[in-house]
C-alpha cells in the first residue's frame, strides 16, 4: 500500500516561497520550512537570532525572534537528563543560568519529529550545547553525531570524556542512566 502525502496550501506556499528566496542569505530564509526526519545536512545551516524566553529542560529552550514569533529549540548534539531523572533539574538550571533572557544565535538545518528546531545555540559566538556537555549536564548524543560537523562531533565527544573522567556533574554518579535509556524504560 502506497501512502501519499498532501501538502496544505500554507505549507505549499511556504515551500514555493522558500525556493523563490533561495538566493537570499541564510539569515533571511523563512523559519517555517517543512521538516524532514533525520536529515543529515550540515553544509548550509539557517541562522537567526532571538531572546531566550523559556527553558523546558537541559536541552530545550524557547526563543522569541525579531518578528515576535516563538520557536522551540532542541539543542543539537546533546541529550540532557529528563526532568524526573537524577540531574534533570540541575541540568535545566545550568542552561537557564547560561542563556535565559539573553539573545542567542541559532544555527539549524532540520526540525525533529515534534516540530522543534534542532540547532546549535550560540551566545556571543560561544557554543552553549558544548558547555552543557563540559559541565557534565548532558551527554553527547552520538546517535545524531552525523548531523554535526566532524569538528563539533569530536569536540562534544572529547568534552564528555573529560567530564566523565573528572566526575563532573552527572558523572559523579557511579552509573548514570542515559536519557534515551530512561525514556525507553518509562
Amino acid at each position: 500500500m502506497t501512502r501519499t502525502r498532501t501538502l496544505s496550501l500554507p505549507l505549499l506556499l511556504t515551500c514555493v516561497l522558500s525556493l523563490a528566496c533561495s538566493s537570499s542569505s541564510p539569515a533571511t530564509t523563512p523559519l517555517s520550512l517543512p521538516y524532514k526526519r533525520h536529515t543529515r545536512n550540515v553544509a548550509t545551516p539557517l541562522i537567526f537570532d532571538g531572546r531566550v524566553i523559556g527553558i523546558d529542560d537541559g536541552d530545550t529552550i524557547t526563543v522569541l525572534d525579531s518578528s515576535n514569533q516563538n520557536h522551540r529549540i532542541r539543542l543539537q548534539g546533546i541529550d540532557a537528563p529528563e526532568k524526573s531523572q537524577a540531574f534533570g533539574t540541575r541540568s535545566k538550571q545550568e542552561l537557564s543560568q547560561s542563556v535565559f533572557d539573553r539573545v542567542v544565535t541559532i544555527e539549524w538545518s532540520k526540525r525533529d519529529r515534534y516540530g522543534r528546531i534542532v540547532g546549535k545555540v550560540l551566545l556571543s559566538g560561544h557554543d552553549v550545547c558544548l558547555d552543557q556537555v563540559k559541565a557534565g549536564m548532558a551527554w553527547h548524543y552520538k546517535y545524531y553525531q552525523g548531523e554535526q560537523s566532524p569538528e563539533d562531533g569530536k569536540l562534544y565527544s572529547d568534552a564528555e570524556e573529560v567530564a566523565r573522567s573528572a566526575g563532573i556533574g552527572l558523572w559523579v554518579d557511579a552509573n548514570p542512566v542515559a536519557p534515551w535509556d530512561f525514556r525507553r524504560r518509562h
